[in-house]
């Protein structure tokens, strides 16, 4: 379980604050398969970094009785300097796991060939992407997040990714980001709406959808 109490966040950007998350409560049930939806620059990264602790809120808590992985589409926490399998080596040492699978599972899932074994300086951003999703589904979280699961990649990348990410559903729940309503009606069974640093909570996630397509105009 997770649980938003009173969740804000606020940034300042050139003299003006922009809030993106205002006094937002929620309790996210374990195993539930979330879509978080909202358009550009609502928050949703935002929000995921929050729920991960790699931001902090202005106020507020979340607490979580359970594993949450780290954003899955957000490549920004690897060493730049480190070849992508230490970069593997390295969070297996933090989780505690076994280190030699996952760096193997990681080389073959991501398709990195030879670029695994250089700097992550050197990677376009959809390798990075590979790699952190290749990294993340390698380790057992109760909670998944997951921005934008399917978008790096040729077709067959997405299928093989798609596959792996329904496989670890059937045991652990994730917070979705994607711009793919099919996608999300498909593997999620709660949407959340954020709009103006406020959400909306549906348990019919096709009503969830269409709120958010209307917000978006479309």
């Amino acid at each position: 379980m997770i649980v938003l109490d009173k969740v804000t966040k606020t940034f300042r950007v050139r003299g003006e604050e922009k809030t993106v998350a205002r006094e937002i409560s929620a309790v996210i049930p374990t195993g539930t398969s979330v879509a978080l939806l909202g358009r550009n620059g609502a928050g949703k990264s935002t929000l995921l970094q929050m729920i991960a602790g790699t931001q902090v809120p202005t106020s507020g808590k979340i607490w979580s009785d359970g594993t949450i992985s780290f954003p899955v589409g957000f490549a920004g926490s690897f060493h730049p300097e480190l070849t992508g399998a230490q970069n593997v080596l390295f969070v297996a040492r933090i989780y505690g796991v076994e280190t030699d699978a996952l760096v193997e599972f990681v080389e073959n899932f991501a398709e990195l060939g030879r670029h695994y074994y250089m700097p992550v300086r050197t990677y376009s951003s959809g390798m990075r992407s590979r790699l952190a999703f290749g990294l993340s589904m390698g380790i057992r979280f109760d909670t998944y997040l997951v921005d934008e699961v399917t978008s790096v990649g040729d077709a067959g990348f997405k299928v093989k990714s798609e596959a792996l990410f329904m496989e670890r559903m059937s045991q652990s729940g994730a917070i979705v980001v994607s711009h793919s309503m099919e996608f999300v009606k498909r593997i999620c069974n709660l949407a959340i709406v954020l709009e103006n640093g406020e959400i909306q909570t549906y348990e019919d996630v096709s009503e969830g959808v269409a709120r958010h397509l209307k917000n978006m105009n479309v």
